[in-house]
């Protein structure tokens, strides 16, 4: 289980380095400029490339949600859920506090945003609360589908994290403008803490939303995927037909 919870930890922390420093980094960086759509790819890269280095390991969830929903889809135990929440959320918040000391080495730093999520006033694009929370659900619902969709035994071994971080690079695309996009409570935390104040009065919904939509993408999966049951049973079939 060490191995597996330190596996969380440094995907999770890679994610929110990588996708949470793009934003303030080079995002900023008027000579870079990377905008919108280079935040998007820097996010769904971090999956990727931890899919293939630890997924092996542990799964690469890297992601709170994507752990309730792999639980409430029975793909994944619920007596290892709370010591993987542990472990994300733990990796999150080094890998902010390590942006930050980057960030802040600047001559002019201004904490700023610091890639947090929000909604309202703190929406990028003045979105409201109801349209934050509708987002978060859908995106999160898509998300978590896509991944049991990827990692099912009936799709070719090897491309599931090209798949998920794809999806992500996408969600990052259509989202950011409403949220800044969370999709996992992890990366929500870690950068609220640093800027605090509204960060954190908002953050519950960058938890609730997330878990919703992912735990729902588990139900509708138990009804309308193939289990690998079924699976292995049609396998046998076709073998025999």
């Amino acid at each position: 289980m060490f191995k597996k919870l330190s596996a969380e930890f440094l995907g999770t922390f890679w994610l929110v380095f990588g996708g949470c420093g793009s934003a303030v980094l080079a995002a900023a960086f008027p000579e870079v400029g990377i905008g919108l759509l280079g935040v998007s790819f820097a996010f769904g890269l971090t999956v990727l490339t931890m899919a293939y280095a630890v997924g092996g390991i542990s799964g690469g969830h890297f992601n709170p949600a994507v752990s309730v929903g792999l639980t409430v889809a029975g793909k994944f135990p619920a007596s290892s859920l709370i010591g993987y929440i542990i472990a994300q959320v733990a990796g999150a918040i080094v890998a902010a506090a390590v942006l930050y000391v980057v960030a802040s080495g600047k001559a002019d730093f201004q904490l700023g945003g610091f890639a947090a999520n929000g909604y309202g006033e703190h929406s990028p694009g003045g979105y409201s609360l109801t349209a934050a929370l509708v987002i978060e659900v859908v995106m999160t619902f898509f998300f978590l589908f896509i991944i049991l969709g990827a990692t099912h035994g009936r799709v070719p071994s090897g491309f599931a994290p090209i798949a998920i971080g794809l999806a992500l690079t996408l969600i990052h695309l259509v989202s950011i403008p409403v949220t800044n996009t969370s999709v996992n409570p992890a990366r929500s935390t870690g950068q609220a803490l640093f800027v605090g104040d509204w960060a954190l009065s908002q953050l519950w919904l960058f938890w609730l939303a997330p878990i919703v939509g992912a735990a729902i993408a588990g139900i509708v999966w138990k009804i309308v995927g193939e289990d690998e049951v079924s699976l292995a049973h049609n396998s046998l079939k076709e073998k025999l037909a």
